[in-house]
């Protein structure tokens, strides 16, 4: 038989006034104790029979499955009735609307037992679907809450991605719909928080509330332990170097302030900092500018070679061109795998555009002079793009004036004088100008200030009896492989691996991960004439077509 729930008339009788149940049930309402499926199981118990729950779409959510009658089942979860009841040889069954978060939705919740329902367990199945409900209803509050802050993070990564390759146009815009404001400056700085990775949601949660919505906080995609920070302002370093404070074992590493279209050289510049905090008490750092050897080189030269070499990407489509350079900057600073992360494509999308990238200007990236040639290339194009390189180029040689140009009879240079003054500036001006665009690598590494800095560097690793430099120049020139430096040297690859480590702090820099810190010792052995500079195809402005040594 099958009706409207209601107890036995005996029921009152069986009551034995038992309230035990009901603190029972509360404690499933504890943060600790919200488990439907244990709720179930608990309410079967108490009953003394067997429980089970279906959603709306009659999936078994919890308990064992039950041959339930369909039909009744359905006129429940449609809203045609809120309860029945049915009874036969084997025991007697309940059924219960419960209520979903979702407009018009109703699960089912189904109890059988072998004895009539009496008062007692048709309070308890009463209260227990009411609890249900409140269940159901917070665990789709969460599951939304979650959704909702996981959408957020993809959102904040495709902001971070897009800056990474240097679409602030399309990143400024995705932000503003969220985020009002927060990308409308032309500097920032990044910051990377490193710590536990089973702790770093929670680290997240803590950046975004002591950078107060003045920062992109972004879980790395590369680096399970790192947390990225795009941080506008500067008033969230110290904010950050609290939060460092307050969390044992985590490091903080800060770039210099970049323009955004720097975000991913400012990204390197902070996890080069994260080197020295390390070894730092506050086990904080931010990157100190120091003298970069592009900057050494006369700035019209480097800049005609770095349209020469780059010119073959010239004929590509706009949109190619910008993707294939962003993707062989963060390659050539990163590793694939972390670049594909970063940039959220495959890493094998990443090695087929670099390898592109490699058959038009016929290089090697395998070879570590030619990978420190392209960064410096890449660097030099972003800085163009940018706008940070100016158009100071050197002084060319001071004109002097020539026979025309002697004092007149009352001590005074004539217009004669004059024409002939401007004329000489002009034709060593344009000697220089030609000089400059006819530059190839060699000449750009052969000035007395970078060749200075390049032997002050390296010099630094005179002092070590273990001949680091020695090592060090072998393993550059074995493409940074251990393997075969160790081979040529007639040592351990332990060893080698061993030495370079050593010459990190030395040199302050970076080398057994690859990126702007290495590349820059590269160079300075290239400038020294410690090693050979590579074979660039389009180094010589007369035969751009013709591989010739830089």
């Amino acid at each position: 038989m099958a009706g409207q729930e209601g107890g036995a008339g005996d029921g009152r009788a069986q009551d034995t006034g038992d309230s035990t149940w009901a603190q029972e049930l509360l404690d499933h309402l504890r943060p600790t104790g919200r488990d439907i499926r244990r709720l179930v199981a608990w309410l079967g118990e108490t009953v003394h029979g067997t429980a089970s729950l279906h959603d709306d779409a009659g999936t078994l959510v919890a308990g064992p499955r039950m041959p339930l009658d369909k039909t009744l089942v359905a006129d429940i979860r449609v809203g045609r009735i809120a309860s029945a009841a049915s009874a036969d040889g084997d025991g007697h069954v309940r059924l219960l609307r419960v209520g979903h978060p979702a407009p018009a939705a109703a699960g089912v919740l189904a109890v059988a037992r072998p004895d009539p329902f009496d008062r007692r367990t048709s309070d308890i199945l009463t209260h227990t679907a009411q609890v249900l409900e409140l269940l159901l209803r917070a665990r789709e509050t969460t599951a939304a809450d979650r959704r909702l802050k996981r959408a957020t993070s993809d959102l904040r990564l495709a902001i971070l991605q897009l800056l990474m390759v240097e679409d602030t146009v399309a990143a400024r815009r995705v932000a503003a719909g969220l985020w009002p404001g927060l990308l409308d400056t032309d500097t920032a700085c990044v910051y990377v928080l490193e710590g536990d990775a089973a702790e770093r949601d929670r680290l997240a949660e803590e950046c975004l509330g002591v950078t107060r919505g003045r920062a992109l906080v972004v879980r790395c995609p590369a680096m399970d332990g790192h947390v990225i920070l795009v941080v506008v302002g500067d008033t969230s370093g110290e904010a950050l170097r609290s939060l460092v404070d307050r969390n044992p074992g985590t490091l903080l590493g800060g770039s210099a302030h970049q323009s955004l279209a720097r975000t991913a050289a400012a990204y390197g510049q902070a996890v080069s900092a994260l080197a020295v905090a390390r070894v730092r008490p506050d086990r904080a750092a931010v990157y100190a500018e120091r003298t970069h050897p592009e900057r050494l080189m006369d700035p019209a030269a480097l800049r005609a070679w770095t349209a020469r070499l780059l010119r073959p990407l010239d004929t590509l489509p706009h949109h190619t061109r910008a993707e294939l350079l962003a993707t062989t900057r963060l390659g050539l600073e990163f590793t694939a795998v972390s670049a594909a992360k970063v940039l959220g494509v495959s890493r094998n999308t990443v090695r087929a555009r670099m390898e592109r990238v490699e058959a038009l200007l016929r290089t090697d990236f395998t070879d570590l002079t030619v990978r420190a040639t392209v960064h410096l290339a890449l660097s030099t194009q972003v800085s163009l793009a940018d706008g940070q390189d100016g158009e100071d180029g050197q002084d060319g040689p001071d004109g002097e004036g020539g026979e025309g140009g002697q004092d007149g009879p009352d001590g005074e240079g004539g217009e004669g004088g004059r024409d002939a003054q401007d004329g000489q500036d002009g034709r060593d001006g344009g000697r220089a100008d030609a000089r400059q665009t006819r530059a190839r690598l060699g000449d750009l590494l052969a000035g007395p200030a970078l060749e200075a800095w390049a032997r002050e560097l390296l010099g630094r690793l005179d002092s070590d009896a273990r001949d680091l430099r020695r090592t060090l120049r072998h393993w550059i020139a074995a493409g940074g492989n251990a393997e075969r430096a160790a081979q040529t040297l007639a040592v351990h690859a332990q060893t080698v691996r061993e030495h370079v480590r050593s010459a990190e702090p030395v040199l302050e820099r970076r080398l057994l991960a690859s990126g702007s810190d290495l590349y820059e010792v590269v160079l300075a052995h290239l400038a020294t004439g410690a090693l050979e500079p590579p074979v660039l195809p389009r180094d010589d402005p007369g035969q751009p077509d013709a591989p010739v040594h830089g």
